[in-house]
């Protein structure tokens, strides 16, 4: 049996006809490129962070994190460096080098670390307004130490909302489903410009492809607050409550705008909302001019503008509307 030898593309048959789509293959290798080039732009801006915290030995934890400035000042996460009394980072070039935490917001589960150094490289930082939902996004991290691990997925939804451990909710999350593993945690998520348009927060367990990370438009005015100040302020009203859905006979009579309100369960002593008379079991409506439906939108109200401005707050007590003056204070620590 003879072989038979068939003739190279460029040496027989038909030619492709000008215009016509390109072929999967050629899709596949521009989808290469532009995942090669992002990783190749930012990946040297990708740190390894190790923590110690007081009372431990050794590294007690770590995470990843991204160096967006020359002079060292690098994103990650509040969880990643919280309570930490040392941190040493180690770059891609394999120095390793001593950081200091500048400032953290668990509320956000954002922190900047200052990292000491010459030299160092920096991420372009993008606009995480202009995603869009099946955007190609890459991932860059450490996961379980393997270090400047890369993955690549797509933005699988916008405008989601998180929980952190401070019991705050974090809007405009984005979902994709680049792979996320412990120790991705702080790393840059990145678009095909090599830009970081996230930061990776957590993943759902045991659930596989809902990874989560939080907009750099969120990041870059935390960051500028930690940079200035070490913190965030945000305001405090001191009472405790959830949320609780109105009679349908109070909507009705009061023409109220939203169907839920906050039910006060507990004041405490001497705090903005004892002040202003608010006692248990009235149910807070708006704050200004933002309604209250739940104790989320209570949380976004509070907002550093809010600190130290009597505010008009609308409750229901009793049955009937009341109005009440407030001025929130700062939350403690």
């Amino acid at each position: 049996m003879h072989a038979r030898l068939i003739p190279l593309a460029s040496e027989a048959g038909p030619r492709p006809m000008a215009g016509a789509p390109p072929s999967d293959g050629a899709l596949l290798d521009a989808y290469s490129r532009a995942v090669v080039s992002a990783v190749e732009r930012v990946a040297p801006a990708v740190v390894s962070l190790e923590v110690r915290r007081a009372g431990g030995s050794g590294s007690a934890g770590g995470g990843s994190g991204v160096l967006f400035t020359p002079d060292g000042f690098a994103l990650t996460n509040s969880h990643v460096v919280h309570g930490a009394t040392a941190a040493t980072v180690t770059l891609s070039d394999g120095r390793r080098l001593p950081a200091a935490v500048v400032g953290d917001d668990p509320g956000t589960d954002l922190a900047v670390v200052r990292v000491e150094g010459s030299g160092l490289p920096a991420a372009q930082l993008g606009d995480s307004g202009a995603l869009r939902i099946g955007q190609v996004v890459i991932a860059i991290g450490n996961p379980f130490g393997f270090q400047c691990t890369v993955t690549a997925g797509v933005v699988s939804a916008l405008g989601r909302s998180l929980r952190t451990t401070s019991g705050r909710l974090i809007d405009n999350i984005i979902q994709t489903d680049a792979a996320l593993n412990p120790g991705n945690s702080g790393g840059p998520l990145v678009n095909s410009a090599g830009e970081v348009v996230g930061i990776n927060t957590a993943v759902i367990l045991p659930a596989q492809g809902l990874c989560f990370a939080i907009p750099v438009n969120t990041a870059t005015f935390v960051a500028a607050r930690l940079i200035r100040d070490g913190r965030i302020v945000r305001g405090y009203l001191g009472i405790g409550g959830q949320t609780v859905p109105l009679p349908r006979s109070l909507l009705r009579r009061h023409s109220l705008e939203a169907p839920s309100g906050v039910l006060v369960l507990t004041v405490e002593p001497d705090s903005p909302a004892a002040r202003a008379d608010l006692q248990p079991r009235d149910c807070v409506l708006r704050f200004g001019n933002s309604p209250v439906p739940d104790v989320d939108a209570l949380h976004r109200a509070l907002t550093e503008a809010a600190v130290g401005v009597p505010t008009p707050l609308t409750l229901l007590r009793d049955g009937a509307p009341l109005t009440r003056t407030i001025t929130p204070t700062e939350a403690p620590a």
